[in-house]
Order: C-alpha cells, then structure tokens, then sequence
C-alpha cells in the first residue's frame, strides 16, 4: 500500500470516527452555546447576506454585521464566490430568515465574529459547519482559534475535501491569497 492510500484510509476513518463522535452528542449546538455564553439566545432576522461567511441582521432598530467564525469563504469576485453566497442565502431563507448568533470577538474592521444557528421544526442547523461541509468555504485555521464549535469546523472540512466538494473540486486560489493579490495591485 502507498504512503497517498495509506493517507487517504486514515483521512477516511478519521471522518468515520469523528461524524460518529457528534452525531452521538445528546446536546445541540444551541445549547452548548447557551452553556458558553449563559446568555438566553436571542432571535435576529438576517437582512443581508453579503458572501459566503459573512450577513447582516436586525432586532427591532439593532443591526449588526456578523462574521461567521472559522471560515473563509471565496469572495464575489473569485470563481466559485456567488456559489457560496448561494449556499448561505438558502441556508438563511430555509428558516425563514431567524437565526441565532453566539459573538464571539470583533475583528479589525468592526464585525462581529461568530456562530451562527438556524433552526426548524426542532431541526438545528450550524450554518458555519453547514459551509464547511457543502466546500462553500474553507476552515480560517489562523482564527478559529476562538470558536467554541472549532472542532466540528474541522470535521465539516475534512468530509468536504473528501468527498472533493466545492472548493475542494479542484484547484482554486483561496481567498487569503486572493486577498493578498488584490492589495499587492
């Protein structure tokens, strides 16, 4: 067996083991982050999706731009960009619009960075997990650091690159380095 198949069957189990390991987790997400933050989750209607990790949603007049924690997603611009925002605004419009945050920080430019939570007829999505797992987004390794539900975050990646989805479905640029290349112009 070479080194890439050897690799490849540990990847396998690794995702085997570890989908198993959440899928028998008696709590949802909603309630682990209610434990973490002792806040009661309040309800906030998405008014924008902006890209693929990033919206914007409102409480009466509040309004806050919030940063999905640990992912980055390609942006506008780049191939595969629109797909990702996509994916999140079907995401958002599934529970009509209501979804919980847990804040986490604030990044440099203001937004808040956090977990963001949907839920439906007793059906818990986490939409940073949800564009982790779809390839709409890559894990952000340098600032998952802080998220609570960083663990899951890496499983939801590691499914996406192995069954080759979205931006694991060849070999695009990531948008860090995307980034990079706009300022350098």
């Amino acid at each position: 067996m070479d080194f890439c198949k050897l690799h490849r069957k540990k990847i396998y189990i690794a995702v085997f083991i570890s989908t198993f390991a959440l899928s028998s987790c008696t709590k949802s997400f909603s309630e682990i982050a209610l434990n973490e933050s002792s806040e009661i989750p309040k309800q906030w209607e998405v008014v924008k999706v902006s890209d693929g990790d990033t919206i914007t949603v409102r409480q009466g007049q509040e309004k806050k731009k919030i940063r999905l924690c640990g992912i980055d997603a390609p942006e506008s611009k780049q191939p595969l960009g629109q797909e990702s925002k996509g994916n999140l605004q079907r995401l958002v419009d599934e529970v009509g619009g209501k979804v919980s945050i847990t804040e986490i920080e604030r990044d440099r430019y203001g937004r808040i960075v956090g977990e963001v939570f949907s839920s439906k007829n007793g059906s818990e999505k986490f939409l940073n997990e949800e564009q982790l797992s779809s390839g709409n987004g890559y894990l952000y390794t340098q600032y998952a650091g802080k998220c609570p539900n960083k663990i899951a975050l890496g499983n939801a990646e590691a499914i996406a690159k192995s069954k080759k989805l979205g931006v694991w479905s060849g070999n695009f640029q990531k948008p860090w380095d995307y980034r990079k290349q706009q300022r350098q112009r």
